[in-house]
């Protein structure tokens, strides 16, 4: 409870700020994403392509390394998530030399040791929720790998004795929600970005987490890439 009155009022305000924006975006992208097609919807389609030419080929081979492929992604990120929050913990216990070094950052604000902690254990927050948006993501991934294995032959697809569309649908499915699981742990590491700002004002972090937003917005409804995959 003592931090509450301890933490200036702007400091919650840009806090609050913070999450809205956060929390915000990931709300208008999933539901814009119905009427202009993101670059996670674009690639969903894909996924099912892909999953349409699983059931037909026999040995499936090529189909478990591209699933091991994509799942060392979420699991370097996991891996890197345990550094960070290792170091984060780390700074805690030498939080005085810390807070020097950034008073003396031009146009910083001056803050108290307990504050300063404070932000850390918010940046701690984010890397541990990463870290768990990317181990499911890893764990969806070997989901998807046990059910490309349990696919049928594709002679079994061609006789009836299989529903084709249901298979392919349900690991296009299992697959999008690997992707998109792992694309809200890169998200928090955008956001972690702009919490950095918080360091130097509460103004500097919502002005940061502003800018996330319009590069989150730019790259997945505006890229170039999108724009390849969608032609």
């Amino acid at each position: 409870m003592k931090i509450l009155t301890i933490l200036p009022w702007a400091d919650w305000l840009a806090l609050v700020c913070f999450f809205s924006l956060w929390v915000g975006y990931a709300v208008f992208a999933k539901t814009w994403a119905r009427q202009r097609p993101s670059l996670l919807a674009t690639t969903n389609r894909y996924r099912r392509y892909w999953m349409e030419q699983a059931i037909t080929r026999d040995p499936r081979m090529l189909d478990g390394l591209i699933t091991q492929n994509l799942s060392t992604t979420p699991a370097f990120f996991s891996s890197t998530s345990i550094l960070v929050i290792g170091a984060l913990f780390a700074l805690l216990g030498t939080t005085d030399k810390a807070s020097e070094l950034m008073s003396e950052i031009p146009f910083a604000q001056a803050t108290t040791l307990l504050v300063f902690e404070f932000k850390i254990l918010v940046l701690i927050a984010i890397f541990v929720y990463s870290f768990f948006r990317f181990s499911w993501s890893m764990r969806q991934y070997t989901f998807v790998a046990l059910v490309i294995g349990s696919m049928p032959a594709p002679e079994r697809f061609e006789s009836g004795e299989f529903d084709r569309r249901a298979y392919a649908d349900r690991a296009a499915a299992l697959v999008a929600s690997a992707a998109e699981t792992m694309n809200d742990g890169l998200r928090a590491y955008y956001f972690s970005f702009a919490l950095l700002g918080w360091f130097v004002s509460p103004l500097a972090m919502v002005i940061a987490t502003t800018v996330v937003v319009a590069i989150l917005y730019s790259r997945e409804f505006r890229s170039e890439v999108l724009h390849i995959l969608r032609d």
